[in-house]
């Protein structure tokens, strides 16, 4: 691929051709980082051919994804979800401007559709015939879903704590289930030492450096929906910190090509019982594992796998990382649906939790734009969501009940 320069890594520098590998660094086995030939690509990658470019999807990125071949994309939608400007929200909460990115809207209801997308069509490019991926569901959900109809296997390894309907999605799809009696971490790596004995493709954030490339294409909307700038601050949910440094490199790639000016400050959030990149990047020191527990299973993660690329978007954007209680997750689920009318999994919630906490301490100026990642739609986990309201009783069938069951509501 003429566009893509190096496969780098970030632990010690060592420059790969793609054809060397597609994981990681063949010298100390870092993560890789994919750098493109931005001079080649401003040649034909413009905000003037964006405008005359009717694909809304993430394919009208093309020239900035380590994919050659159009005909080898999964025929899926993903991409070009929408961006919510939240006025009566954000005046509520005395910012300037609130945007809310809703992730929910992708395929299977979450933002890895993306990542997903990409790994697959670079698996065809590869004429790989079993692909693999380890997962709290989100991920895998996707990675089924963009097999589905191919002539491509995908094994699933999932830690039993997965919520049903995200293992409703996987058998639905037809992947291959290894339900793991253990944490995400245990199927990450039973998932990465049976790709290295049998010599399948893997999907694995951390792992695998293009699912980075296809989360940036999420960075790529929010400018181009926001009229070719980037908003001041940028709140996202951090798990693996696939998706911050994804998002992170997609506004350096614009910013690169001088599609944008200014750079947004990315602000991690993280739940209060993991938390793994926070604790680090506070402390200034390396990343640690953590023994992880909390409710929203997205971003639990006991070793996040792309902590240095996550740390490295926070030190080059000059910001910084946030917790938020369980309790404070779930209460934003109801509130976030009522004020924004989007029903978010809990580590969607979790970015709403963290800008209330944020504007309540001051870390937030009036005068700035606010955007909120929501990675993944509520119906993903809706026992989650039923702890934080009152389900309706049940009446008899006559309109004597219903009467009074209106006036204990106060509708009549």
């Amino acid at each position: 691929m003429k566009k893509i320069l190096n496969l780098q890594c970030i632990n010690c520098g060592k420059e790969h051709k793609t054809s060397e590998t597609d994981f990681v660094c063949t010298a100390c086995g870092g993560n890789l980082e994919v750098n493109y030939d931005y001079k080649l690509i401003s040649k034909r990658f413009s905000i003037g051919k964006l405008k005359d470019n009717r694909e809304y999807n993430m394919w009208r990125y093309m020239d900035l994804l380590p994919i050659d071949d159009h005909d080898k994309v999964p025929n899926v939608h993903v991409g070009w979800t929408p961006l919510y400007r939240c006025k009566k929200l954000a005046k509520e909460l005395h910012i300037s401007n609130l945007f809310i990115k809703d992730e929910g809207r992708n395929p299977t209801g979450s933002i890895k559709d993306r990542g997903s997308a990409v790994v697959v069509a670079r698996a065809v490019e590869l004429d790989k015939e079993i692909i693999a991926d380890a997962s709290t569901g989100n991920a895998s959900d996707s990675l089924a879903c963009l097999t589905a109809s191919l002539p491509m296997k995908s094994v699933i390894f999932a830690p039993t704590s997965v919520p049903e309907p995200k293992l409703v999605q996987l058998l639905v799809y037809g992947a291959d289930v290894i339900a793991v009696e253990g944490s995400y971490d245990d199927a990450f790596e039973l998932c990465k030492q049976t790709v290295e004995q049998y010599g399948w493709y893997s999907r694995a954030a951390g792992f695998n450096p293009y699912t980075r490339e296809g989360k940036k294409t999420c960075a790529f909307e929010i400018c181009e929906q926001l009229e070719w700038e980037a908003p001041d601050k940028v709140i996202v949910a951090v798990g693996d910190g696939t998706i911050l440094c994804g998002l992170w490199k997609g506004f350096v790639d614009f910013a690169k090509l001088g599609i944008i000016e200014s750079m947004p400050q990315m602000i991690a959030v993280q739940a209060q019982g993991s938390a793994a990149i926070k604790e680090a990047f506070d402390a200034k020191r390396e990343v640690r594992s953590v023994k992880a527990h909390t409710v929203a299973d997205s971003i639990l993660v006991n070793y996040p796998r792309d902590a240095a690329l996550a740390m490295q978007a926070l030190e080059e954007s000059h910001g910084f990382a946030v917790s938020v209680t369980d309790e404070e997750i779930i209460t934003a689920i109801p509130e976030l649906a009522r004020k924004a009318n989007i029903f978010a999994e809990p580590a969607g919630a979790a970015t709403y939790a963290a800008l209330k906490k944020l504007v309540a301490e001051g870390k937030i100026e009036h005068d700035e734009s606010v955007c909120l990642i929501i990675g993944g739609n509520g119906l993903k986990d809706t026992d989650s969501a039923l702890k934080a309201v009152q389900t309706a009783d049940i009446i008899p069938a006559n309109m004597n009940a219903v009467r009074q069951e209106l006036k204990k509501k106060g509708l009549i």
